[in-house]
């Protein structure tokens, strides 16, 4: 039997969805960090992203910021989904975004084309 009134501590139901490209980052660790600046318009429900923009020191994050198709498809999804961080390990690069809860839970085909341009421009890198 579950308990009806759960303690509010322990493990939470978050899930985050994880991409990884297989590519060594090196001595220029730097090179691969990015993640999106977004413009957006409105309040709450119904703010919408106008313009992304890319973060980064190394020449991903310019190579990112010149793939205007990229930043279109972007632009046209909500801003949690519009959040995107990428971020080299020691073996390989991982594109994510935010944290969602079992419902929210998903990706659309929409950013999985996303994340597959990215990883593109990780390869190239």
């Amino acid at each position: 039997m579950q308990d009806p009134n759960p303690l509010p501590w322990g493990a939470l139901d978050r899930f985050q969805a994880q991409f990884i490209v297989r590519k060594s980052a090196g001595s220029s660790y730097a090179n691969y960090l990015a993640k999106t600046k977004l413009t957006t318009k409105g309040h709450f429900a119904s703010k919408i992203v106008t313009k992304v923009e890319w973060i980064g020191t190394g020449s991903l994050a310019f190579r990112l910021n010149a793939d205007a198709d990229l930043n279109e498809m972007i632009a046209k999804q909500s801003v949690k989904d519009a959040t995107i961080y990428v971020e080299p390990t020691d073996v390989a690069v991982r594109i994510r975004g935010k944290w969602d809860n079992h419902i929210a839970f998903g990706i659309t085909k929409e950013l999985f084309e996303i994340y597959d341009l990215i990883a593109g421009h990780i390869k190239s890198v």
